[in-house]
Order: structure tokens, then C-alpha cells, then sequence
């Protein structure tokens, strides 16, 4: 179908559903994953705070802490759409004694910062634990365990699971969105066991296990150039058309004989989506389509494709 533009954050489940409704969550996550992790949070119900550090220093009054602020603002107002926000200087005794007095009443501390900064502002996770039994807590890392400390972001996560190609950056911020989408799972799981044993737990996420398990198709050979969806099938490929682009999905036999018979192709059975012959003939019939074309192409014909342009 024709391209429009995405809705700027699609929940229509979380809008529906508030299973965290009456659980506090504060986060002191900066960036991208954190409160990318919290809007979702907020999204099922959680009341959310978010604890920042003082905007640089010369910048005009109000600056955000959070990086996020000063580099996209409209990112972060998006992700901070109904979200508390407090300015703390964790690194005062006036800043921790905030910090500790919403930390009596949190169930769920979200932080991004590397173990070794954590343990310096005398919030490791044994030291809460004994202070706050039933608080559980949600550590982003960029790696796992001892790699905890590597510096990093997401562009090297997705290079180190093999998911940048060529010179081009990838499309979004596969590790830091797929890393908020198990922070939230992993605050899902923590709320649920404290309900079920009383008491708090440690949850680590890890931007490069995230990356890791976006990888997983690839490292199955389902999106490398020989797989069915990396380019083998010509059922499943972007080609060129008159006036843009076309982003064709035709992957099952009923879909793949769909489009074999618009363009002319006799098919002999699926290896016939494999053949160099196939991906000649419908490239050379997309080619002469319009976007318009292709569109009532696919409502005609229920093929699944999505105009682009150039």
C-alpha cells in the first residue's frame, strides 16, 4: 500500500490493558533504551518518575540532564509524554537524600549506568537489596556481565551480532529499541516476582543481547543473500518501479503465485522463486508498473506489497 507515515508511538494493547496500574517505577536511565523502556511502562499502567542530573553546565536554565534533551527534542518529548521529571545531583548529599526518600516508595529502580558508576553512588544492587527488600531493580547494560564496563552503543552492538552491512548506518536503533522492549520484560517479570515471593529481584538487560537476538535470522541464514528472505525469493525483494520504489512480501505459495501470474510467470512449484529467469520477469514487469498501479495491484489481487519512493 502507498506509504504514510507511522504514528508516533502505536499501543493500542498498552492503551487497553494497565497491568502495572499502582506499581511506582523510577528510573535514572539516560538516552535512548531507558525511556524508551519507561514510556512503555507508563503505557501499562506504572506510575513513572524519571530522577535527571543537572543540564551542563552554562546552559540555559531548564536544559535536560538526560542527553537525549539536548541532541532530539522531540524524541525526548515524545518519550517522556506524561513522565515526571526531577532534577537530582546524585553526586550531593542533598541529591542522594532525594534519591533515597523515592527509592522507600519505588518498586522498581530502571538504571543505565555501568556497574563500577553505580557502586560509586552507593547503588549496587547488594547495598539496596539490604535497604530496600522489596525494591527490585532493572540494570541496562551495553554487555553482560564482566563486559558491563566496555564502552559502547548501539552501532557497535549491531556490528559486533553482524548486523551492519556495507558503509550504510542502519535504518533505526535496532539494540537500544529491542534493549527497551526486554527492560520492559524484565520489569514485568520482576513485578511478578515480588508478588509471588515477597521480595525484590536484580534484572540485568543487555543492549548486546538484544542486538544478539535481533541477529538470530541472519545467523539462521534467513536474511543472508541465499535465504528465502535476504534476497533469494523473488517474492521477497525490493525492486525498482516507474515512478519510486516497491517492497515486495510474497513469501507464501498462494502470495508467490499471486504476484508469478500478474507478472506473467508460469509457476513450476516454489523453486521456481529461486530462478535467476523469475527475479528477471517480475523485476522487468515491476518496472513497468506505477505506484498507483501496484497499489490496486495488491487489493485486486491481495498481494502483499508497499509502494515506496525513490
Amino acid at each position: 500500500m502507498s506509504h504514510t507515515p507511522p504514528p508516533a508511538a502505536p499501543s493500542t494493547t498498552a492503551k487497553a490493558l494497565k497491568p502495572l496500574r499502582g506499581v511506582r517505577v523510577l528510573s535514572l536511565a539516560l538516552n535512548l533504551p531507558g525511556p524508551a523502556a519507561l514510556m512503555r511502562l507508563k503505557a501499562m499502567g506504572a506510575t513513572c518518575l524519571k530522577a535527571e542530573p543537572p543540564g551542563p553546565k552554562g546552559a540555559p536554565a531548564g536544559t535536560s540532564g538526560d542527553p537525549m534533551g539536548q541532541y532530539n527534542a522531540t524524541a525526548y518529548t515524545t518519550l517522556h509524554d506524561g513522565i515526571k521529571l526531577v532534577t537530582l545531583d546524585l553526586k550531593t548529599e542533598q541529591g542522594q537524600q532525594k534519591l533515597h526518600k523515592e527509592l522507600a516508595r519505588t518498586d522498581l529502580l530502571l538504571t543505565s549506568f555501568r556497574p563500577s558508576a553505580l557502586a560509586k553512588l552507593g547503588l549496587g544492587w547488594k547495598a539496596l537489596h539490604k535497604a530496600y527488600p522489596a525494591l527490585s531493580v532493572v540494570a541496562i547494560v551495553g554487555a553482560p556481565g564482566p563486559r558491563a564496563e566496555e564502552p559502547g552503543h548501539d552501532l557497535t552492538y549491531l556490528a559486533d551480532a553482524g548486523l551492519v552491512t556495507g558503509l550504510d548506518l542502519p535504518a533505526t536503533l535496532f539494540a537500544d529499541m529491542g534493549g527497551s522492549l526486554m527492560a520492559s520484560e524484565a520489569a514485568l517479570k520482576a513485578v511478578l516476582t515480588q508478588k509471588t515471593r515477597g521480595k525484590g529481584s536484580f534484572q540485568e538487560v543487555a543492549l548486546s543481547d538484544a542486538a544478539a537476538w535481533l541477529a538470530l535470522p541472519r545467523s539462521w541464514g534467513l536474511t543472508q543473500p541465499q535465504g528465502a528472505v535476504g534476497g533469494a525469493h523473488a517474492g521477497y525483494r525490493i525492486y525498482p518501479c516507474k515512478d519510486g520504489r516497491v517492497a515486495v512480501a510474497a513469501l507464501e505459495p498462494h502470495f508467490a503465485a499471486a504476484l508469478c501470474a500478474a507478472a506473467g510467470v508460469p509457476v513450476a512449484g516454489m523453486a521456481t522463486l529461486f530462478q535467476p529467469a523469475t527475479h528477471k520477469a517480475i523485476a522487468h514487469f515491476l518496472a513497468g508498473q506505477t505506484r498507483r498501479q501496484l497499489d490496486k495491484l495488491a487489493q485486486v489481487q491481495d498481494i502483499p506489497l508497499h509502494t515506496l519512493a525513490h
